[in-house]
Protein backbone atom coordinates (compact mmCIF):
# COMPACT_ATOMS: atom_id res chain seq x y z
CA UNK A 1 0.00 0.00 0.00
CA UNK A 2 1.24 3.45 -0.90
CA UNK A 3 2.18 5.69 2.04
CA UNK A 4 -0.23 8.63 2.34
CA UNK A 5 1.38 11.96 3.25
CA UNK A 6 -1.71 14.15 3.22
CA UNK A 7 -0.94 16.96 5.69
CA UNK A 8 -4.50 17.22 7.05
CA UNK A 9 -4.75 13.48 7.70
CA UNK A 10 -1.39 13.53 9.48
CA UNK A 11 -2.52 16.49 11.58
CA UNK A 12 -5.67 14.56 12.54
CA UNK A 13 -3.54 11.52 13.42
CA UNK A 14 -1.31 13.58 15.71
CA UNK A 15 -4.05 15.58 17.43
CA UNK A 16 -7.36 13.71 17.67
CA UNK A 17 -7.72 12.09 21.12
CA UNK A 18 -3.96 12.56 21.60
CA UNK A 19 -2.32 13.55 24.89
CA UNK A 20 1.41 13.50 24.12
CA UNK A 21 3.64 13.05 21.08
CA UNK A 22 7.37 12.61 21.63
CA UNK A 23 9.06 13.82 19.61
CA UNK A 24 6.28 15.55 17.61
CA UNK A 25 8.43 17.40 15.06
CA UNK A 26 10.49 14.26 14.46
CA UNK A 27 7.44 12.01 13.99
CA UNK A 28 5.68 14.54 11.77
CA UNK A 29 8.78 14.74 9.57
CA UNK A 30 8.92 10.94 9.29
CA UNK A 31 5.23 10.76 8.40
CA UNK A 32 5.69 13.36 5.67
CA UNK A 33 8.78 11.58 4.29
CA UNK A 34 6.78 8.70 2.79
CA UNK A 35 8.80 6.11 4.73
CA UNK A 36 6.83 3.09 5.95
CA UNK A 37 6.91 3.08 9.76
CA UNK A 38 6.60 0.16 12.15
CA UNK A 39 3.95 1.20 14.67
CA UNK A 40 3.62 -0.88 17.83
CA UNK A 41 0.79 -1.24 20.33
CA UNK A 42 0.83 -3.76 23.17
CA UNK A 43 -2.05 -5.08 25.24
CA UNK A 44 -1.90 -7.51 28.16
CA UNK A 45 -4.73 -10.08 28.31
CA UNK A 46 -5.41 -9.59 32.03
CA UNK A 47 -9.16 -9.98 31.35
CA UNK A 48 -11.07 -11.77 28.56
CA UNK A 49 -12.75 -8.70 27.09
CA UNK A 50 -11.54 -5.62 25.27
CA UNK A 51 -13.55 -2.58 26.36
CA UNK A 52 -13.99 0.86 24.80
CA UNK A 53 -11.11 2.26 26.85
CA UNK A 54 -8.75 -0.14 25.05
CA UNK A 55 -10.05 0.92 21.66
CA UNK A 56 -8.73 4.51 21.82
CA UNK A 57 -5.10 3.49 21.07
CA UNK A 58 -6.39 0.70 18.79
CA UNK A 59 -8.27 3.28 16.71
CA UNK A 60 -5.07 5.33 16.57
CA UNK A 61 -3.20 2.25 15.34
CA UNK A 62 -5.88 1.91 12.65
CA UNK A 63 -5.22 5.50 11.58
CA UNK A 64 -1.55 4.64 11.05
CA UNK A 65 -2.66 1.60 9.03
CA UNK A 66 -4.94 3.73 6.87
CA UNK A 67 -1.95 5.92 6.01
CA UNK A 68 -0.09 2.82 4.81
CA UNK A 69 2.14 2.11 7.81
CA UNK A 70 2.89 -1.29 9.33
CA UNK A 71 0.84 -2.00 12.46
CA UNK A 72 2.41 -4.27 15.08
CA UNK A 73 0.19 -5.73 17.80
CA UNK A 74 1.89 -7.25 20.83
CA UNK A 75 -0.23 -9.64 22.89
CA UNK A 76 1.53 -9.52 26.24
CA UNK A 77 0.90 -13.11 27.26
CA UNK A 78 4.19 -13.14 29.21
CA UNK A 79 3.92 -9.67 30.78
CA UNK A 80 0.25 -10.29 31.69
CA UNK A 81 1.46 -12.83 34.22
CA UNK A 82 3.17 -9.96 36.09
CA UNK A 83 0.65 -7.20 35.44
CA UNK A 84 1.37 -3.58 34.66
CA UNK A 85 1.98 -1.68 37.94
CA UNK A 86 1.00 1.66 36.37
CA UNK A 87 -1.28 3.67 38.66
CA UNK A 88 -1.74 0.87 41.17
CA UNK A 89 -1.41 1.21 44.94
CA UNK A 90 -0.87 -2.53 45.39
CA UNK A 91 0.59 -5.42 43.44
CA UNK A 92 -1.68 -7.31 41.08
CA UNK A 93 -2.48 -10.93 41.82
CA UNK A 94 -0.23 -12.92 39.44
CA UNK A 95 -2.10 -14.73 36.66
CA UNK A 96 -1.44 -18.35 35.81
CA UNK A 97 -0.53 -19.40 32.28
CA UNK A 98 -3.94 -21.06 31.84
CA UNK A 99 -5.74 -17.86 32.94
CA UNK A 100 -3.77 -15.83 30.41
CA UNK A 101 -4.53 -18.33 27.62
CA UNK A 102 -8.22 -18.26 28.49
CA UNK A 103 -8.25 -14.46 28.51
CA UNK A 104 -6.50 -14.12 25.15
CA UNK A 105 -8.68 -16.70 23.41
CA UNK A 106 -10.85 -14.11 21.62
CA UNK A 107 -8.49 -11.12 21.74
CA UNK A 108 -7.65 -11.12 18.04
CA UNK A 109 -11.28 -11.55 17.05
CA UNK A 110 -12.12 -8.52 19.20
CA UNK A 111 -9.14 -6.46 17.96
CA UNK A 112 -10.26 -7.19 14.38
CA UNK A 113 -13.33 -5.06 15.03
CA UNK A 114 -10.98 -2.04 15.12
CA UNK A 115 -7.79 -2.79 13.18
CA UNK A 116 -7.15 -4.76 10.00
CA UNK A 117 -5.58 -7.84 11.56
CA UNK A 118 -4.80 -9.31 8.12
CA UNK A 119 -2.37 -6.43 7.56
CA UNK A 120 -1.04 -6.46 11.12
CA UNK A 121 2.11 -8.20 12.38
CA UNK A 122 0.98 -9.97 15.54
CA UNK A 123 3.35 -11.25 18.22
CA UNK A 124 3.01 -12.81 21.65
CA UNK A 125 5.89 -11.56 23.78
CA UNK A 126 6.38 -15.03 25.26
CA UNK A 127 8.02 -15.77 21.88
CA UNK A 128 11.18 -14.04 23.09
CA UNK A 129 10.86 -13.96 26.87
CA UNK A 130 10.42 -17.74 27.17
CA UNK A 131 13.70 -18.13 25.25
CA UNK A 132 15.63 -15.44 27.11
CA UNK A 133 18.69 -16.79 28.94
CA UNK A 134 19.76 -15.67 32.42
CA UNK A 135 22.70 -13.83 30.85
CA UNK A 136 20.41 -11.95 28.44
CA UNK A 137 18.05 -11.09 31.27
CA UNK A 138 20.91 -9.69 33.37
CA UNK A 139 22.06 -7.65 30.38
CA UNK A 140 18.58 -6.17 30.10
CA UNK A 141 18.37 -5.25 33.80
CA UNK A 142 21.77 -3.52 33.52
CA UNK A 143 20.40 -1.10 30.92
CA UNK A 144 18.70 1.06 33.59
CA UNK A 145 19.15 1.89 37.27
CA UNK A 146 16.74 1.16 40.10
CA UNK A 147 16.46 4.91 40.75
CA UNK A 148 15.30 5.51 37.16
CA UNK A 149 12.54 2.92 37.50
CA UNK A 150 11.31 3.77 41.01
CA UNK A 151 11.11 7.55 40.51
CA UNK A 152 7.71 7.12 38.85
CA UNK A 153 4.82 8.51 40.95
CA UNK A 154 2.99 5.21 41.55
CA UNK A 155 6.14 3.62 42.98
CA UNK A 156 7.03 6.72 45.01
CA UNK A 157 3.55 6.71 46.57
CA UNK A 158 3.86 3.07 47.54
CA UNK A 159 7.33 3.57 49.00
CA UNK A 160 6.07 6.57 51.00
CA UNK A 161 3.15 4.51 52.34
CA UNK A 162 5.40 1.48 53.02
CA UNK A 163 3.45 -0.65 50.54
CA UNK A 164 5.45 -3.47 48.98
CA UNK A 165 6.73 -3.30 45.39
CA UNK A 166 7.61 -6.68 43.95
CA UNK A 167 10.74 -7.28 41.91
CA UNK A 168 8.64 -8.32 38.91
CA UNK A 169 6.78 -4.98 39.01
CA UNK A 170 10.09 -3.12 38.88
CA UNK A 171 11.11 -5.21 35.87
CA UNK A 172 7.79 -4.80 34.00
CA UNK A 173 8.67 -1.49 32.25
CA UNK A 174 11.96 -3.01 31.07
CA UNK A 175 10.12 -5.96 29.55
CA UNK A 176 7.71 -3.65 27.74
CA UNK A 177 10.68 -1.65 26.47
CA UNK A 178 12.36 -4.83 25.26
CA UNK A 179 9.27 -5.57 23.15
CA UNK A 180 10.18 -2.42 21.20
CA UNK A 181 13.70 -3.75 20.68
CA UNK A 182 12.47 -7.12 19.41
CA UNK A 183 9.97 -5.55 16.99
CA UNK A 184 12.27 -2.66 15.95
CA UNK A 185 9.42 -0.22 16.55
CA UNK A 186 9.62 3.24 14.97
CA UNK A 187 6.55 4.42 16.89
CA UNK A 188 4.73 3.14 19.96
CA UNK A 189 1.11 3.98 20.76
CA UNK A 190 -0.47 3.69 24.20
CA UNK A 191 -2.82 5.28 26.71
CA UNK A 192 -1.63 8.44 28.48
CA UNK A 193 -1.07 6.47 31.69
CA UNK A 194 1.55 4.47 29.75
CA UNK A 195 3.82 7.46 29.09
CA UNK A 196 6.61 6.35 31.46
CA UNK A 197 6.55 2.79 30.11
CA UNK A 198 6.75 4.09 26.53
CA UNK A 199 9.63 6.41 27.42
CA UNK A 200 11.37 3.38 28.92
CA UNK A 201 11.09 1.78 25.49
CA UNK A 202 13.13 4.67 24.05
CA UNK A 203 15.75 4.22 26.76
CA UNK A 204 16.00 0.45 26.21
CA UNK A 205 16.27 0.85 22.43
CA UNK A 206 19.04 3.40 22.91
CA UNK A 207 20.88 1.00 25.22
CA UNK A 208 20.73 -1.64 22.45
CA UNK A 209 22.13 0.86 19.91
CA UNK A 210 18.83 1.21 18.07
CA UNK A 211 17.08 4.39 16.87
CA UNK A 212 14.62 5.53 19.56
CA UNK A 213 10.94 5.11 18.84
CA UNK A 214 8.66 8.13 18.77
CA UNK A 215 5.72 7.78 21.12
CA UNK A 216 2.09 8.85 20.92
CA UNK A 217 -0.22 8.60 23.91
CA UNK A 218 -4.01 8.78 23.70
CA UNK A 219 -6.69 10.03 26.07
CA UNK A 220 -7.81 7.88 28.96
CA UNK A 221 -11.56 7.39 28.89
CA UNK A 222 -13.64 7.62 32.05
CA UNK A 223 -16.16 4.83 32.45
CA UNK A 224 -19.92 4.94 32.81
CA UNK A 225 -19.59 6.45 36.31
CA UNK A 226 -17.93 9.50 34.76
CA UNK A 227 -15.20 9.55 37.41
CA UNK A 228 -12.69 6.71 37.21
CA UNK A 229 -10.98 5.40 34.10
CA UNK A 230 -12.87 2.67 32.33
CA UNK A 231 -11.90 -0.63 33.90
CA UNK A 232 -13.37 -4.06 34.56
CA UNK A 233 -12.04 -3.70 38.11
CA UNK A 234 -14.37 -0.73 38.68
CA UNK A 235 -17.35 -2.26 36.88
CA UNK A 236 -17.74 0.90 34.78
CA UNK A 237 -16.70 -0.56 31.44
CA UNK A 238 -18.46 -1.12 28.12
CA UNK A 239 -17.17 -4.26 26.38
CA UNK A 240 -17.00 -4.24 22.59
CA UNK A 241 -18.54 -7.71 22.41
CA UNK A 242 -21.55 -6.84 24.56
CA UNK A 243 -24.94 -7.17 22.91
CA UNK A 244 -25.90 -4.09 20.85
CA UNK A 245 -28.84 -3.17 23.10
CA UNK A 246 -26.72 -3.52 26.24
CA UNK A 247 -23.94 -1.40 24.74
CA UNK A 248 -26.44 1.20 23.57
CA UNK A 249 -28.07 1.38 27.00
CA UNK A 250 -24.76 1.74 28.81
CA UNK A 251 -23.68 4.54 26.47
CA UNK A 252 -26.96 6.36 27.06
CA UNK A 253 -26.24 6.21 30.80
CA UNK A 254 -22.92 8.11 30.70
CA UNK A 255 -22.88 11.64 32.18
CA UNK A 256 -23.55 14.41 29.64
CA UNK A 257 -20.14 15.92 30.41
CA UNK A 258 -18.42 12.90 28.82
CA UNK A 259 -20.23 13.03 25.48
CA UNK A 260 -17.85 15.25 23.50
CA UNK A 261 -14.83 13.31 24.75
CA UNK A 262 -16.49 10.06 23.68
CA UNK A 263 -17.31 11.54 20.26
CA UNK A 264 -13.67 12.53 19.75
CA UNK A 265 -12.05 9.35 21.06
CA UNK A 266 -14.50 6.56 20.26
CA UNK A 267 -16.25 7.47 17.00
CA UNK A 268 -15.15 7.98 13.42
CA UNK A 269 -17.22 11.08 12.72
CA UNK A 270 -15.23 14.18 11.61
CA UNK A 271 -13.99 16.64 14.22
CA UNK A 272 -16.04 19.42 12.58
CA UNK A 273 -19.25 17.45 13.27
CA UNK A 274 -18.28 16.99 16.92
CA UNK A 275 -17.55 20.71 17.25
CA UNK A 276 -20.95 21.51 15.75
CA UNK A 277 -22.71 19.12 18.17
CA UNK A 278 -20.89 20.73 21.11
CA UNK A 279 -21.84 24.25 19.98
CA UNK A 280 -25.51 23.31 19.50
CA UNK A 281 -25.70 21.78 22.98
CA UNK A 282 -24.17 24.92 24.53
CA UNK A 283 -26.57 27.30 22.79
CA UNK A 284 -29.59 25.12 23.50
CA UNK A 285 -30.30 24.12 19.89
CA UNK A 286 -29.65 20.43 20.59
CA UNK A 287 -30.98 18.35 23.47
CA UNK A 288 -28.07 16.48 25.14
CA UNK A 289 -30.23 13.31 25.07
CA UNK A 290 -30.44 13.50 21.27
CA UNK A 291 -26.69 14.03 21.00
CA UNK A 292 -26.11 11.02 23.24
CA UNK A 293 -28.48 9.01 21.08
CA UNK A 294 -26.31 9.84 18.05
CA UNK A 295 -23.15 8.98 20.00
CA UNK A 296 -24.51 5.59 21.09
CA UNK A 297 -25.61 4.77 17.55
CA UNK A 298 -22.19 5.68 16.06
CA UNK A 299 -20.26 3.54 18.55
CA UNK A 300 -22.56 0.51 18.37
CA UNK A 301 -22.37 0.74 14.56
CA UNK A 302 -18.58 0.32 14.64
CA UNK A 303 -18.76 -2.97 16.54
CA UNK A 304 -22.08 -4.47 15.40
CA UNK A 305 -22.94 -2.83 12.08
CA UNK A 306 -25.56 -0.27 11.10
CA UNK A 307 -28.60 -2.58 11.11
CA UNK A 308 -28.01 -3.83 14.67
CA UNK A 309 -27.21 -0.30 15.83
CA UNK A 310 -30.51 0.94 14.40
CA UNK A 311 -32.38 -1.94 16.06
CA UNK A 312 -30.71 -1.20 19.42
CA UNK A 313 -31.66 2.46 19.08
CA UNK A 314 -35.33 1.64 18.42
CA UNK A 315 -35.38 -0.85 21.31
CA UNK A 316 -33.96 1.75 23.69
CA UNK A 317 -36.48 4.36 22.59
CA UNK A 318 -39.41 1.97 23.01
CA UNK A 319 -38.34 0.80 26.48
CA UNK A 320 -37.00 3.98 28.05
CA UNK A 321 -38.76 6.81 26.23
CA UNK A 322 -42.11 5.21 25.42
CA UNK A 323 -41.97 2.95 28.51
CA UNK A 324 -42.74 -0.17 26.52
CA UNK A 325 -41.43 -3.60 27.39
CA UNK A 326 -38.43 -4.97 25.44
CA UNK A 327 -39.37 -7.26 22.54
CA UNK A 328 -37.01 -10.05 23.56
CA UNK A 329 -37.10 -10.60 27.31
CA UNK A 330 -34.89 -13.45 28.54
CA UNK A 331 -36.71 -16.24 30.34
CA UNK A 332 -36.09 -17.68 33.78
CA UNK A 333 -37.38 -21.15 34.62
CA UNK A 334 -38.66 -21.47 38.18
CA UNK A 335 -40.94 -23.74 40.21
CA UNK A 336 -44.47 -22.57 40.84
CA UNK A 337 -45.03 -21.30 44.36
CA UNK A 338 -44.65 -18.39 46.73
CA UNK A 339 -41.26 -16.68 47.00
CA UNK A 340 -39.91 -13.89 49.11
CA UNK A 341 -39.06 -11.10 46.63
CA UNK A 342 -35.41 -11.04 47.75
CA UNK A 343 -35.04 -14.78 47.16
CA UNK A 344 -36.84 -14.50 43.82
CA UNK A 345 -34.47 -11.83 42.48
CA UNK A 346 -31.44 -13.94 43.41
CA UNK A 347 -32.95 -17.18 42.07
CA UNK A 348 -33.71 -15.76 38.61
CA UNK A 349 -30.38 -13.92 38.37
CA UNK A 350 -31.54 -10.31 38.63
CA UNK A 351 -29.44 -9.84 41.76
CA UNK A 352 -26.09 -11.39 42.59
CA UNK A 353 -26.78 -11.43 46.36
CA UNK A 354 -29.54 -10.83 48.86
CA UNK A 355 -27.92 -7.55 49.87
CA UNK A 356 -27.99 -6.32 46.28
CA UNK A 357 -31.62 -7.45 45.98
CA UNK A 358 -32.55 -5.44 49.08
CA UNK A 359 -30.77 -2.35 47.74
CA UNK A 360 -32.73 -2.62 44.48
CA UNK A 361 -36.01 -2.96 46.38
CA UNK A 362 -35.28 -0.03 48.71
CA UNK A 363 -34.40 2.08 45.67
CA UNK A 364 -37.81 1.39 44.05
CA UNK A 365 -35.98 -0.37 41.21
CA UNK A 366 -37.98 -3.61 41.33
CA UNK A 367 -41.25 -4.10 39.47
CA UNK A 368 -43.55 -7.07 39.09
CA UNK A 369 -45.66 -6.80 35.93
CA UNK A 370 -44.95 -3.07 35.84
CA UNK A 371 -45.83 -2.32 39.49
CA UNK A 372 -43.15 -1.13 41.90
CA UNK A 373 -42.51 -3.48 44.81
CA UNK A 374 -40.60 -1.72 47.61
CA UNK A 375 -40.98 -4.06 50.61
CA UNK A 376 -38.22 -6.65 50.95
CA UNK A 377 -40.55 -8.87 53.02
CA UNK A 378 -43.13 -9.11 50.23
CA UNK A 379 -44.19 -12.54 48.98
CA UNK A 380 -44.65 -13.17 45.27
CA UNK A 381 -46.80 -15.96 43.83
CA UNK A 382 -45.07 -16.97 40.63
CA UNK A 383 -47.08 -17.38 37.45
CA UNK A 384 -46.26 -18.15 33.80
CA UNK A 385 -45.39 -15.01 31.84
CA UNK A 386 -44.81 -12.84 34.93
CA UNK A 387 -42.39 -9.99 34.13
CA UNK A 388 -39.85 -9.17 36.82
CA UNK A 389 -37.78 -6.02 36.39
CA UNK A 390 -34.69 -4.90 38.35
CA UNK A 391 -33.37 -1.46 37.45
CA UNK A 392 -34.02 0.24 34.12
CA UNK A 393 -32.49 -2.35 31.83
CA UNK A 394 -32.92 -5.83 33.31
CA UNK A 395 -36.01 -7.97 32.80
CA UNK A 396 -36.93 -11.63 33.20
CA UNK A 397 -40.07 -13.44 32.04
CA UNK A 398 -40.96 -16.36 34.30
CA UNK A 399 -41.50 -19.85 32.93
CA UNK A 400 -42.97 -22.34 35.37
Amino acid sequence: MKIITDRQKIKNLLTRAVSTVAVKEHLEKKLMSGKKLRVKFGIDPTAPDIHLGHTVPLLKLRQFQDLGHQAILIIGDFTARIGDPTGRLEARKPLSESEVKRNMKDYLKQAAKVIDTKKTKIYCNSEWFNKMTAREFLELTNKVTLQQVTKREDFKDRIKKDIDITGSEVIYPLLQGYDSVMTRADVEVGGEDQLLNLLMGRRIQRAYDMPEQDILTTWLIEGTDGVRKMSKSYGNYIGITEEPDVMFGKLMSIPDALMIKYFGALTLIPHADTAEIEAKIKNGKLNPRDAKNRLSFEIVKIYHGEKKAEKAKKEFESVFQKHELPKNIPSAVIKKGQYNIVDLLVTIGLASSKNQARRLIIGDAVKINGKVLNDSKSAVNTAPGMIVQAGKKRFKKLKI
